[in-house]
C-alpha cells in the first residue's frame, strides 16, 4: 500500500521527502536535492508535523521508573516593543513548558500558563506513576510530592550550585532535552505560531536514530492520511 493514495507525488518522492525530514534537512535544501517546489516540501513537512503532533497527543501512558521533572522557558531573545534585557527562567516573558522524562526512555512536554504547584501537580499525578523514583530541582512547586504518594523524591538545589548528588540524583537528562529542543527550534525558527508542533516533534525525536524516526514516521503519516481520507 502506498504511503499517500490521493496525492500528486509518487510514493517514491514522498518517501524521499520523509527521509530528508527525518535527517533534519530544511525545506529549502530538500527542494534543491529533490528538484521539487519548496512550497510542496513545506506542505509535506507541515503534514508530517501535524501527524506527529496527533500521534504524541494520543499517548496516554504513565511514566514508571527513574523520572526527571523540570520546567523550561521558550521564546525569542528579544520581544518587539520591549526595551531592556529579558529575564531568564521563572518570571520571564517567555513561554513556560513543563517536561517529564523517563531515563533512557521517552519524554513528555506540555505548555503551561505558569510553573506554580497548582499547575504542575495535576500533570505530575496524571503522567508519573507513584512507584517511580522522581528527581527534581529545588523549585517550590515540587514541595510535597512525598505527601501525594511519591515516596522516592530526590532533589538537587541549583541555587547552591548543586547539579548532581551521589551520582544518580540529577536532572541532567531533562536538561539535555531542553538544550536539544532549543537548538532545533532556533534552527527552524520554531518560536513562531507553530511552536507546539515543533515542541511535540522534538519530544518524538528524542533518543531515536534516523532509521527509527523514518520507520515510525512512515506508519504515523500513513495513519494520519487514512484518518483524513476517511473524513473527506
Amino acid at each position: 500500500m502506498n504511503i499517500i493514495k490521493y496525492g500528486k507525488l509518487s510514493d517514491y518522492h514522498v518517501k524521499k521527502i520523509l527521509w530528508l525530514f527525518c535527517i533534519d534537512i530544511d525545506a529549502t535544501k530538500a527542494s534543491l536535492i529533490l528538484c521539487l517546489n519548496r512550497h510542496t516540501i513545506n506542505r509535506y513537512y507541515r503534514m508530517f508535523r501535524e501527524s506527529i503532533y496527533l500521534h504524541q497527543m494520543k499517548d496516554l501512558d504513565t511514566f514508571l521508573g527513574d523520572v526527571e521533572l523540570d520546567e523550561s522557558y521558550f521564546g525569542a531573545k528579544r520581544v518587539r516593543g520591549f526595551h531592556g534585557k529579558l529575564k531568564r527562567g521563572r518570571g520571564t516573558l517567555k513561554k513556560p513548558v513543563f517536561g517529564v522524562l523517563k531515563r533512557n526512555g521517552k519524554v513528555y512536554t506540555e505548555i503551561v500558563p505558569d510553573a506554580k504547584k497548582k499547575t504542575l501537580l495535576p500533570i505530575i499525578l496524571g503522567k508519573v506513576d507513584p512507584k517511580s523514583v522522581v528527581y527534581t530541582d529545588g523549585w517550590r512547586a515540587y514541595d510535597g510530592l512525598v505527601s501525594v504518594g511519591y515516596d522516592k523524591h530526590f532533589r538537587v538545589n541549583h541555587g547552591k550550585n548543586e547539579f548532581a548528588l551521589d551520582g544518580d540524583v540529577t536532572i541532567n537528562g531533562i536538561e539535555s532535552f531542553w538544550s536539544f529542543t532549543k537548538r532545533r527550534l532556533a534552527k527552524f525558527n520554531g518560536y513562531s505560531k507553530n511552536f507546539e508542533l515543533h515542541l511535540k516533534e522534538c519530544e518524538w525525536r528524542w533518543n531515536k536514530d534516523e532509521k527509527q524516526l523514518f520507520d515510525e514516521l512512515k506508519v504515523i503519516f500513513k495513519n494520519y492520511l487514512t484518518f483524513f481520507n476517511l473524513l473527506a
